[in-house]
C-alpha cells in the first residue's frame, strides 16, 4: 500500500505577481540545506480522516496559520520517498513579521547517542517569487507551483 500525504499551497498576488508561501524544514538535517529543501506544508493523514481535512491539519500544525476556502484541487504526484502527495491551493495572507509556530517532534541527535532533543517540524517560512520557489522547493513538489500558476491563468 502506497503512503499518502496531504498538502496545502498558500499563495498570493503581490505586485500583480503570484507569490507561493513555502516552508523549511526543521531539525538538524535541514540546518545547512536551502535549495531543493523548502517545501509544501504537508503531512500524514490519519487512518480515516478526509484527506482535505488532513491538509489543513497539517498546514495549522506547521505553520500556526489557519487555511481558509476555497480550496482548489491541484491533484496529486508521486515522490520520491514513494509517497503519493496530495495538494490543495488557496489564497491567503501572512505577515513574515509575525512568525509561525511550528509543532515538534523528538529527533535522537547526535544519531545512535541515546540523546533525544525536541525540534520543530518547520523552522522558518516565506513567500517567494515562481523563480525562487521553483529553484527552492523540493524539486518533486514543483509540479504543484506550475498547476497554481495554470489555476490562476484560467480564473
Amino acid at each position: 500500500m502506497s503512503l499518502i500525504t496531504a498538502g496545502m499551497l498558500m499563495c498570493r498576488n503581490a505586485s500583480s505577481a503570484l507569490e507561493f508561501f513555502l516552508v523549511h524544514p526543521g531539525g538538524p538535517f535541514f540546518a545547512r540545506k536551502n535549495e531543493g529543501a523548502w517545501s509544501i506544508p504537508k503531512g500524514m493523514p490519519d487512518q480515516t480522516e478526509d484527506l482535505l481535512v488532513a491538509a489543513q491539519r497539517e498546514f495549522f500544525e506547521e505553520t500556526g496559520i489557519t487555511p481558509t476556502p476555497p480550496f482548489h484541487s491541484l491533484k496529486s504526484t508521486n515522490l520520491k520517498s514513494g509517497k503519493i502527495m496530495h495538494v490543495w491551493l488557496f489564497t491567503g495572507d501572512w505577515d513574515p513579521s509575525s512568525g509561525i509556530v511550528s509543532n515538534t517532534f523528538s529527533l535522537e541527535w547526535p544519531p545512535r547517542s541515546g540523546k533525544h532533543k525536541d525540534v520543530p517540524e518547520v523552522d522558518r517560512a516565506e513567500w517567494m517569487s515562481y523563480e525562487k520557489a521553483k529553484e527552492m522547493i523540493n524539486p518533486h513538489q514543483a509540479i504543484f507551483l506550475d498547476r497554481a500558476c495554470e489555476f490562476y491563468s484560467k480564473a
